[in-house]
């Protein structure tokens, strides 16, 4: 597999800029100890970028679901992740691109109250302004994103 790291926005929606943007580009092997690493790594660069605490929270959250999801759900031998933060520091947009021929947009499941995993994207939904998920162009299977506001 060939993961890439480009410096041109990928073909999903893409953040609205007003002025140069920030971002931050990182790769896992697709392992259940990956999704540590992607908090800490996340955590670490919010806290560069100075962002405020609640969005490293969530955007911590955000990484570790995804991460976790394209650990467990698809066939992947690595993941890529990235950080952008528009040049107005107002949106912070969260890719995860994985090597998975599950279905670009992933089925609705519902978790009764005893279960003790599925809730991944009800938690995406709930805290992300935005989110999808399409066809990767920087690795052979799909791309799920999230978007969250920055700086109010």
């Amino acid at each position: 597999m060939t993961l890439s790291t480009p410096s041109v926005p990928a073909s999903t929606p893409a953040l609205r800029q007003a002025a140069p943007r920030r971002e931050y580009w990182f790769g896992l092997p697709a392992l259940r100890t990956s999704a540590k690493s992607a908090r800490d790594t996340v955590r670490d660069r919010l806290r560069a970028w100075q962002l405020p605490g609640d969005t490293c929270c969530d955007a911590v959250l955000l990484v570790s679901e995804l991460t976790t999801n394209a650990v467990l759900h698809t066939a992947s031998s690595h993941v890529l992740c990235g950080l952008t933060l528009t040049g107005d520091e107002r949106r912070l947009r969260i890719e995860l691109h994985d090597e998975g021929t599950t279905p670009v947009r992933p089925s609705e499941r519902h978790v009764g109250p005893d279960e003790e995993s599925g809730r991944g994207l009800l938690l995406v939904r709930q805290l992300a302004d935005s989110w999808g998920s399409a066809r990767s162009t920087r690795a052979e299977g799909k791309v799920v994103w999230a978007e969250l506001t920055a700086h109010p």
